[in-house]
C-alpha cells in the first residue's frame, strides 16, 4: 500500500492550492483519512480529518479556509487550501487508516509535499 501526496508549491499570501493524496495497492477498505503538517521548527500537527462517510474535522487555525474531501472510488483525498497565510508554510503529509485484503487495519503515511506561502 502506498499513499502519494501531490499538489504542493510556492504561492503568495492570499492564494490557494489543492493537495491530493492517492492510495494504491491491495486495499480492502479505507477508513479515516487525514492531512497533517510540520512547519519549520514545529511539531507535526493534525490539520484536517475526513471519515469514510464524509464527516470532517479541522484544526482551529484552518477552519473556514481549508476544505478536506475524498473520493472513495478513486481512493483519493483532497485538501483545498484558500486564503493561504505565511504560517501555513509546512510539509503536508497525508495519513490513512487502511485495511488490506486478508489483514487488519493499520495507519499509512504519504511522503509529504512542501507548501510555501510568501508574504
Amino acid at each position: 500500500v502506498q499513499l502519494q501526496a501531490s499538489g504542493g508549491g510556492l504561492v503568495q499570501a492570499g492564494g490557494c492550492l489543492r493537495l491530493s493524496c492517492a492510495a494504491s495497492g491491495t486495499i480492502f477498505r479505507i477508513n479515516d483519512m487525514r492531512w497533517h503538517r510540520q512547519g519549520p521548527g514545529k511539531q507535526r500537527e493534525l490539520v484536517a480529518l475526513v471519515t469514510r462517510d464524509g464527516s470532517t474535522n479541522y484544526a482551529d487555525s484552518v477552519k473556514g479556509r481549508f476544505t478536506i474531501s475524498r473520493d472513495n472510488v478513486k481512493k483519493t483525498m483532497y485538501l483545498q487550501m484558500n486564503n493561504l497565510k505565511p504560517e501555513d508554510t509546512a510539509v503536508y503529509y497525508c495519513n490513512a487508516d487502511i485495511t488490506r485484503v486478508g489483514l487488519g487495519p493499520r495507519g499509512y503515511w504519504g511522503q509529504g509535499t512542501q507548501v510555501t506561502v510568501s508574504s
